[in-house]
């Protein structure tokens, strides 16, 4: 935002201001940070007088919410801009502290300009990704535009795709202390194999990257059924043309006989070009990246009457929070959540997810990998929060 004719006015008192707090006794270094970060943003750079309007903003364009945010932000852009002037001016030098404190103060304030999304379930001072405030999702646009690839197939509509709604599901696992199984991960399609599958290397498969999430998972004291079965075979010969529908019959008797399962997991392993490959780094290891995946049961040309789902917004909850998570710490993880119009079989369970781990050219170390933020990522959401 400009500051105009009333910005360069008040130039003297911003150097009177500073001036006495120099001869009166410099703040500590953290307390001048603060004071330039929070203060001097409405002291320099007023808020449009009544009438006025932001650069760059028509009314009626955004949501109120978004549109705040956004000249929030521009505020404290100002802001930055002249802390990296008075920090490499002579008369502050180092009373700003070390690159690192004042990436820290330009952190802070820019959590002071709204609610950080989902911080209920992560520790937000210490998430070394990216944050996301709840008044940036308020706006349909941004939120799909950061979170979301939508496939053709698929309707996902501003009535349904509600960022607000989306966090306030709680995730929470009822059945902590009690007996019985918590979680279920199967696989619809359990015949997908990583790149360093062979005759040797058998478990290079979508289940073998199940057994170690159902290991990791178990040691954090859940409980845990691995469904190991095969739904992608007809007569000894690959065919998925049925392969949800088999899977549907399977898992609906493992739940029968397990009500106490809360959370449906169906692991996969996408395909993609040869020349795409998807993986990332963490905590020094290469890592498969993974995509949530949901079905919205619904096409451009209405709802899939056959295909209802009464958990799909839980559905899509749920995987908006863990992408949420991992946006915090595990940036460069996870793919945009995508979305396709059918059901996929997560109408079984509200915290039903389909997660799709590598491709066809990651390793299986690659994918192993990958459980271990997974499964810190389903604890985030899963144990309300760390």
């Amino acid at each position: 935002m400009r500051a105009g004719k009333r910005g360069k006015g008040r130039g003297w008192l911003l150097a009177l201001f500073l001036g006495a707090g120099i001869l009166l006794g410099a703040p500590p270094a953290d307390g001048f940070r603060e004071m330039l970060a929070c203060g001097l943003i409405r002291f320099w750079y007023p808020l449009s007088a009544p009438g006025e309007r932001a650069d760059g903003f028509c009314e009626g364009e955004l949501d109120p919410s978004y549109r705040e945010y956004l000249e929030r932000t521009m505020l404290s852009g100002e802001a930055d801009r002249l802390l990296e002037i008075l920090e490499n001016s002579r008369l502050f030098s180092g009373a700003l502290g070390d690159e690192a404190g004042r990436q820290t103060a330009v952190q802070e304030s820019a959590l002071s300009l709204g609610t950080v999304a989902g911080a209920r379930l992560f520790d937000s001072a210490r998430a070394p990704g990216t944050l996301y405030m709840e008044e940036q999702l308020a706006d349909y646009d941004y939120l799909m535009q950061h979170f979301y690839t939508v496939h053709p197939t698929a309707a996902a509509g501003r009535d349904f795709m509600k960022a607000d709604a989306f966090l306030s599901a709680d995730f929470t696992l009822e059945n902590r202390g009690e007996e019985g199984a918590q979680i279920l991960i199967y696989h619809t399609h359990s015949q997908e194999e990583f790149a360093d599958f062979h005759e040797g290397n058998k478990e290079a498969t979508i289940v073998g990257v199940g057994d170690y999430l159902t290991k990791l998972l178990t040691e954090r004291g859940y409980r845990v059924i691995h469904d190991r079965s095969v739904y992608d075979v007809q007569d000894g010969k690959l065919d998925r043309s049925r392969a949800y529908t088999c899977a549907l019959e399977g898992i609906t008797k493992i739940l029968e006989e397990n009500p106490s399962v809360e959370v449906v997991l169906d692991l996969h392993r996408d395909g993609v070009n040869e020349d795409t490959h998807l993986v990332t780094e963490l905590n020094g290891k290469k890592t498969a990246m993974i995509m949530f995946f949901n079905g919205t049961s619904e096409t451009p040309d209405g709802p899939v009457d056959y295909l209802e789902n009464p958990c799909r917004s839980e559905n899509l909850a749920f995987s908006f929070q863990l992408k949420l998570c991992a946006e915090a710490w595990y940036p460069g993880f996870t793919r945009k959540i995508y979305l396709k119009g059918l059901r996929y079989n997560l109408h079984v369970r509200p915290r039903a997810a389909l997660i799709e781990v590598g491709a066809q050219n990651n390793t299986y170390g690659e994918a192993k990998n990958a459980m271990e933020p997974l499964a810190d990522l389903l604890d985030m959401v899963l144990g309300g929060g760390h």
